[in-house]
């Protein structure tokens, strides 16, 4: 059986409830935080604001795999708190991706990212994140946590 990997990261930035949901809440500003070199692209016409069962087509560049189409479907919403996207098509067997927005006592709002994800290749894909995947997820994930910070903070 594959491996699940797992991937968390939290942070606090000093904005409120509100403005933090405007912006995650709008899947077009997936693109304003995601690494140039990705080459990223959303295909989708995507509404201003997502909604349960949103699905969401992407391209994105996989270094040695070139363009991949990514489709992903937004579900488990909770107004102002959380949802979930989670791939139906794309470059992992599993990926399931948990966003979590809370007030913090000290003021600002905490962002917390869940993601689960089984890779392909049964055992040459666990070679592959032991050597690239799970060092680029944390430099995308890094490339995220300053753009929220530069958008939000």
């Amino acid at each position: 059986m594959p491996a699940i990997h797992t991937l968390y990261r939290e942070q606090t930035i000093p904005t409120d409830l509100t403005r933090a949901w405007e912006f995650i809440s709008s899947p077009a500003n997936l693109d304003a935080i995601t690494p140039p070199d990705m080459s990223f692209e959303i295909i989708t016409r995507v509404p201003e604001v997502m909604y349960e069962g949103l699905l969401i087509e992407y391209r994105v560049g996989i270094p040695f795999l070139g363009k991949q189409r990514w489709l992903t479907e937004l579900k488990h919403i909770r107004e102002r708190h959380s949802f979930v996207d989670e791939q139906r098509i794309g470059p992992y067997k599993l990926w399931y991706h948990y966003h979590e927005i809370t007030e913090v006592p000290d003021g600002g709002v905490r962002f917390i990212d869940r993601v689960n994800y089984v890779l392909l290749f049964g055992p040459l894909g666990g070679l592959a994140h032991a050597i690239y995947v799970k060092k680029q997820l944390k430099q995308i994930f890094d490339y995220r946590r300053t753009a929220m910070e530069r958008h939000l903070g």
